[in-house]
């Protein structure tokens, strides 16, 4: 999944991305549908307070048998307080159309594109 992530694949407000430079910075959402359509289960969000950024937001995933997994924890800094999740309720068709749409379906192509790599 790491290998994947790039500025193409990250969604997130300037003021946001500009607290990090850590990779997983602004991959949260992506990379939390693409662990969804890998693996099944239930896409998390909470509410993050962050100094100077209006609604940030966590993305992360709970897997069928119960775990929680999350892939982009690592670019949380500090000063940045996460609230309790609830679950996202999706449309089978995935996040509406957008830059947030586009930045996820960049991530899932290479991911599967990695992952048929992986394979052969």
């Amino acid at each position: 999944m790491r290998a994947a992530w790039s500025p193409e694949t990250s969604y997130a407000a300037p003021e946001y991305l500009a607290r990090s430079v850590h990779p997983g910075r602004g991959q949260c959402g992506t990379t939390a549908l693409v662990v969804r359509d890998l693996l099944g289960g239930d896409l998390l969000v909470a509410r993050l307070d962050v100094p100077g950024v209006p609604d940030a937001v966590h993305y992360w995933n709970r897997l069928p048998d119960g775990n929680e997994v999350d892939l982009t924890t690592g670019q949380l800094c500090d000063d940045e307080v996460l609230h309790a999740p609830q679950v996202v309720a999706l449309p089978p068709s995935g996040p509406p159309p957008g830059p947030g749409r586009e930045a996820y379906e960049t991530l899932s192509a290479r991911v599967a594109h990695l992952l048929a790599t992986i394979q052969e």
